[in-house]
């Protein structure tokens, strides 16, 4: 085995070990005995041409067994069947009266949270789902314990359908390592801000730190308004949402998934700690240099590079899999060609740069937003 060849496999080796230091866990909730009782609860689900997908959502809440709640649908000026599906399931439905401002979704979020009845309220993506009929329990539950204050925010399990869902792999492990917290340092580092499609917070936190409406001209509102809480000095809490909540992203095809990913990339990796974000490059790096010693070696014939460099390669294959399983059910088949998930995901993220570095806008639901 030549000196280069050497070289790669340390290199590899050294950035199987700056992934384990990235996402070295990733908490969830677990199930508790159901409290009593908890203050009332808004849902609030901001949705645009949402017909499609918010039905599987608000059947699972009709299936919870806490209802104290109501749901309150914000039409941001949908063309399609949202408004009246969102009316058969009995969520009360209000009309988006702000002008195109931002990305939408914040002045839908902050219409609702005007006409909210509850002391708690709850932000849903519309294209979520509540995994089981104890989800809110376990949700409340740990909001509770925690102190009922500021923001608990969860990245919604990924189920995947379709065989070209798969490329949103890494994408989904580098959001949840971009926040900061789920590294070797834990807290040490501050939370880039809160997950975006599960938020739950008290509405009187809520008016103090502005809301939506103090954030509605950011791309990212998730992020942004993550920052307005600790900007008042009020706990933010990111965790998985396996056994609670889940969602499929871009379920109409790869070119939504494309305009999804660049709109999230486009500024989000700013909010990145750069010790984080270095171990993400180094992570990503690693994996393509394992790819070409693997191939270098089948290419020179070389029986013992051949050995080191397939057992870094099935190496990688692996970590890559258990990362992305936290993260969704992705198919375990597909990480067995893992270097074109990294691929995919380098060319989204120089995409999304030019995006944003040159053109100054990002495109997502027939809007164009500039960044």
């Amino acid at each position: 085995m030549s000196v280069s060849e050497g070289i790669n496999l340390m290199i590899g080796l050294l950035a199987l070990l700056a992934g384990v230091i990235m996402f070295w866990f990733l908490p969830v909730i677990t199930a508790t005995s159901n409290p009593a009782r908890f203050p009332l609860l808004s849902i609030i689900i901001p949705a645009r041409n949402e017909a499609g997908r918010i039905s599987p959502l608000l059947r699972s809440l009709q299936e919870q067994h806490y209802q104290s709640f109501e749901v309150l649908v914000v039409d941001d000026h949908s063309t399609d069947r949202t408004a009246t599906i969102a009316r058969s399931f009995g969520a009360k439905v209000l009309r988006n009266q702000a002008v195109e401002t931002g990305s939408g979704k914040s002045a839908a979020c902050w219409h609702g949270a005007q006409h909210a009845k509850g002391h708690w309220l709850l932000f849903l993506d519309a294209d979520t789902s509540l995994t089981d009929a104890d989800s809110l329990f376990k949700l409340l539950g740990f909001y509770q314990r925690m102190g009922a204050k500021g923001i608990l925010s969860l990245q919604p399990y990924h189920t995947v359908h379709r065989l070209y869902e798969n490329l949103s792999a890494i994408f989904n492990v580098i959001v949840i390592v971009g926040m900061n917290v789920f590294t070797v340092w834990g807290s040490r580092f501050k939370t880039a801000g809160s997950f975006g499609p599960c938020i739950l917070c008290n509405k009187d936190d809520y008016l103090l730190t502005g809301g939506h409406h103090k954030i509605q001209e950011a791309v990212l509102d998730d992020l942004a308004l993550g920052q307005a809480f600790l900007d008042k000095n009020f706990p933010v809490y990111g965790l998985g949402g396996s056994g609670v909540i889940t969602f499929r992203m871009y379920p109409e095809g790869l070119k939504s998934l494309v305009e999804g990913w660049c709109k999230s990339f486009a500024v989000g990796s700013k909010s990145t700690h750069p010790i984080v974000m270095l171990m993400v490059i180094i992570w990503i790096s690693g994996g393509l240099i394992s790819t070409g010693a693997l191939i270098s070696s089948l290419a020179a014939m070389n029986p013992v590079a051949l050995m080191f460099s397939g057992l870094l390669y099935g190496a990688y294959a692996l970590q890559t899999l258990l990362f992305a399983r936290r993260c969704g059910n992705f198919s375990r088949g597909i990480f067995i060609i893992y270097p074109i998930l990294f691929l995919f995901f380098i060319a989204i993220h120089l995409y999304s740069l030019f995006r944003a570095r040159v053109l100054h806008s990002v495109k997502w639901k027939d809007r164009k937003i500039k960044v």
